[in-house]
């Protein structure tokens, strides 16, 4: 990827939306690359502030009768009808505008506070033993049963120690609103977490993106959703993302 490439597609892979294959390609040429480097910070570092709450526009507490009122003054006048027949349409339009940007900006809110919840869960489970594992075990035998009767769907649980990721163990968490499932795995001194939880729909192909320093990649299979999060290389993330998958 060369640096005119790169600057392209900054803004999608700041967003999360770049495939894993262009994802590994941008993260390998910004940690080669100081200029889009620094270009991707400006970016990140612009998007935060657009954040800020103090940025919204706060209507007057008036506003809405002023505009009945308005509205009422123009309605009684016979000479206006013609314009009403103009403005009408105009107005529903607008309004199907400022619904559609409301859906889209409803859902890119919606994945950013999930991929939020994953991280600050993932951090959480690095600064306590208690918070990290629930059941011990490197056995799926032993890790798959102990979620019977604690959830409301069945995740499975894989062993890929011959893949080179040890399973550790399991435990329960709360993501999105709802009870998920997490297995932790080991690939020498990174751990691991694998969120699971029933997928609202159909398959989708793994997406990377990187939040607060740290990894993470989801997908959806066979009814579940998975997102997996570690400080673990992306490259090596996937592998464990692609042995999921084939089991």
């Amino acid at each position: 990827m060369n640096c005119q490439e790169s600057k392209r597609q900054l803004q999608v892979f700041l967003d999360g939306e770049l495939d894993l294959t262009k994802s590994l390609e941008m993260e390998k040429h910004l940690r080669e690359c100081s200029e889009c480097s620094q270009s991707y910070d400006s970016l990140r570092l612009l998007q935060q502030s657009l954040r800020n709450d103090s940025l919204r526009f706060q209507p007057p507490v008036d506003l809405e009768k002023r505009v009945r009122s308005a509205l009422r003054r123009e309605n009684g006048s016979h000479a206006q009808t013609f314009r009403w027949r103009w403005l009408i349409p105009a107005l529903t339009a607008a309004a199907l505008a400022i619904v559609f940007a409301g859906y889209l900006l409803t859902r890119t809110s919606t994945d950013d506070l999930v991929s939020s919840e994953i991280v600050s869960s993932h951090v959480r489970s690095l600064m306590t033993s208690n918070h990290l594992i629930d059941v011990p075990s490197e056995d799926p035998h032993t890790v798959k049963p102990w979620f019977d009767g604690k959830l409301d769907f069945s995740p499975p649980v894989k062993d890929l120690t011959v893949q080179g990721f040890a399973l550790v163990g399991g435990r329960l968490d709360y993501i999105s609103n709802r009870p998920v499932a997490v297995l932790i795995y080991q690939r020498r001194k990174h751990l691991i977490n694998v969120f699971i939880w029933p997928a609202a729909n159909g398959d989708s192909r793994p997406a990377a993106q990187v939040r607060q320093g740290y990894n993470l990649i989801h997908w959806t299979r066979s009814g579940m959703t998975y997102w997996a999060a570690s400080d673990l290389n992306l490259a090596e993330l996937q592998q464990l993302a692609e042995e999921l998958q084939n089991q």
